[in-house]
């Protein structure tokens, strides 16, 4: 392989590419507007739940047991009602997602050392919502209950008592608990396998389309030549994409960055590669640009949003699926670029991971090389 033949290829592919100018702006479009899509729109965090609240008793306690509802940042009590067809039709048309019943003699029952229930109920319509919410419910009125029974049973002893067990939970990595923490790392990896397969999925099958692979054909340029110098392009732009979504990360969603900035680049590089090579791939084997384009969205996207981690953890999926996650390429990246966000890792950890990833480069890079040969021939 003669790099000035190479370079020969990568100049007029660079042509191209600035010729077309919607695509090269299209290129820069795609990886903002997405972030701002998904960095806004999706999170995982269940806050302000809507709750609406039917206080049978109307006693001091009850009113505080509401009072510790309203002010916690999980719950906004929307109105209080007066009866279950309330509840019904308060969940039913979505304006609550919670109901709190409060039953008579409440207050009465816990004054004379009772115990006493309290209704709640929950939409179930989503499960995991559901499940979350719950437990904030929980601890929202365990809590209440235990302060109840301490000073239930100082009354009684006349005399400090001390807590058996003293709950204090320390959290690492993502102390705010906050969604986009999270999110916005697993994200950039997403966002650059979609941009990347969809930058080269049109390169080579619009030279067939064109008529112009012939002339490229004739000339003494070898497959490796030409692969590696159409690539060339897409990676510089690419690797611009990447600085550009990792500055949103950092400026505009104030994600922490607690490792290496250059270890996150060094790996996005050998991961941007591989994504170029299935759209590029995808070009050469179909020789169509509306085929190309149609299966790089199939290859990349759904397997990078669904089976990388970034939404759903590999953990909780079949084992047969589970199996099936260690040939998306994502899944690699998605745990690379999160502990380097979050944990601040390095190499000595995380080795067999970008091992991998390299590996799955020079592979689908070879191959690439390899079929594309056989079209010459």
């Amino acid at each position: 392989m003669k790099m000035r033949r190479t370079l020969a290829v990568s100049r007029k592919e660079w042509l191209h590419i600035v010729r077309d100018i919607r695509s090269l702006i299209l290129a820069f479009a795609i990886p903002v507007v997405l972030l701002l899509l998904f960095g806004y729109a999706l999170t995982l965090d269940v806050d302000r739940v809507p709750v609406v609240v039917w206080n049978q008793d109307g006693s001091q306690v009850s009113r505080d047991l509401i009072g510790r509802l309203a002010g916690s940042r999980y719950f906004n009590v929307k109105r209080y009602i007066e009866s279950y067809s309330e509840v019904e039709y308060s969940i039913e048309k979505g304006d609550a997602m919670a109901a709190v019943v409060i039953p008579l003699k409440f207050g009465g029952d816990i004054k004379a050392g009772k115990t006493t229930p309290v209704q709640v109920i929950l939409d179930g319509s989503n499960a995991n919502t559901a499940s979350i919410v719950r437990g904030y419910l929980e601890s929202v009125v365990g809590s209440f209950s235990n302060e109840i029974m301490l000073n239930w049973a100082r009354q009684r002893t006349r005399q400090g008592l001390v807590q058996g067990v003293l709950f204090r939970p320390r959290i690492w990595f993502n102390e705010d608990l906050a969604s986009q923490n999270y999110i916005i790392p697993g994200l950039i990896a997403v966002i650059m396998m979609i941009l990347a397969a969809l930058l080269t999925s049109l390169t080579v099958s619009k030279e067939w389309e064109n008529g112009t692979m012939e002339q490229l054909i004739s000339t003494p340029v070898k497959s490796s030549e030409l692969v590696i110098g159409k690539l060339i392009p897409y990676v510089m732009i690419g690797m611009a994409d990447m600085l550009l979504v990792v500055g949103m990360g950092r400026f505009l969603f104030h994600v922490p960055m607690r490792g290496s900035y250059l270890l996150v680049f060094v790996v996005a590089l050998i991961f941007l590669i591989g994504g170029l090579m299935i759209g590029m791939l995808l070009s050469i084997v179909t020789k169509n640009q509306f085929l190309s384009i149609q299966l790089s969205i199939m290859v990349t996207y759904l397997p990078a949003l669904l089976l990388s981690g970034f939404v759903y953890p590999i953990s909780s999926m079949p084992l047969p699926i589970q199996i099936l996650t260690h040939i998306v390429p994502a899944r690699y990246f998605i745990t690379i670029i999160k502990s380097v966000y979050l944990k601040g890792l390095g190499v000595q950890i995380l080795w067999w991971n970008m091992l991998l990833l390299t590996a799955f480069c020079v592979i689908i890079l070879s191959t690439s090389i390899r079929k594309f040969r056989k079209r010459l021939e």
